[in-house]
C-alpha cells in the first residue's frame, strides 16, 4: 500500500459515517490516506501532535471533519502549514448544522481552512484529490477521469429525459 498523502481526521466516531465519503472517493480515485479520531476537545495532545507531525509522515493535505462548536479543522490548520479542508459535520448536539458551519467557515486571517458544505465529505476528498493532483499525473488522470463520467452520467440522463 502506497505511503498516506492524505489524512482525514474526526472528532469523534460518531463522524465517521459522514467522513467516511472522504474515504471512498480518495480510494476510487487512487490516493492514500490515513484515518483516525482525533478530537480537539478530549485529546488536545493527541491533536497537537498529528498537526506537528503530518508533514514529516509525507501528508500533504488534512481533511478534518467535525460537529458542533467544530474546533478541530481550525486549530489543526494553526499547528500546520499543510491545507486543511475543513467538513462540518450536523450532530446530535449541534444547532442544524449552523454552529459547526460557521466554526469552521469563519476563520481569522493567517489560519485558513477550505471549508465545504454540511456533511460534504465527498467534496473534501475530491478537493484533496486535487490538490495531491498538482502534483502526481496519476491522480490528474484519475480526477479527468472521474469528472468525465460525473459528465456521461448527465448526458445519458438528458438523452433518457428527451426520448
Amino acid at each position: 500500500m502506497s505511503k498516506p498523502t492524505v489524512g482525514i481526521i474526526m472528532g469523534s466516531q460518531s463522524d465517521l459515517k459522514i467522513m467516511s465519503q472522504a474515504a471512498e472517493v480518495l480510494t476510487e480515485l487512487g490516493v492514500a490516506f490515513e484515518l483516525t479520531i482525533v478530537s480537539a476537545h478530549r485529546t488536545p495532545h493527541r491533536m497537537v501532535a498529528y498537526a506537528e507531525e503530518a508533514r514529516a509522515k509525507g501528508l500533504k493535505v488534512i481533511i478534518a471533519g467535525a460537529g458542533g462548536a467544530a474546533h478541530l479543522p481550525g486549530m489543526v490548520a494553526s499547528l500546520t502549514t499543510l491545507p486543511v479542508i475543513g467538513v462540518p459535520v450536523k450532530s446530535g448536539n449541534s444547532i442544524d448544522g449552523w454552529d459547526s458551519v460557521l466554526s469552521i467557515l469563519q476563520m481569522p486571517g493567517g489560519v485558513p481552512v477550505a471549508t465545504v458544505a454540511l456533511d460534504g465529505a465527498k467534496n473534501a476528498g475530491i478537493l484533496a484529490a486535487q490538490i495531491i493532483g498538482t502534483s502526481n499525473d496519476q491522480v490528474s488522470q484519475a480526477l479527468i477521469a472521474y469528472k468525465a463520467t460525473m459528465r456521461e452520467k448527465v448526458e445519458e440522463s438528458i438523452k433518457r429525459l428527451e426520448k
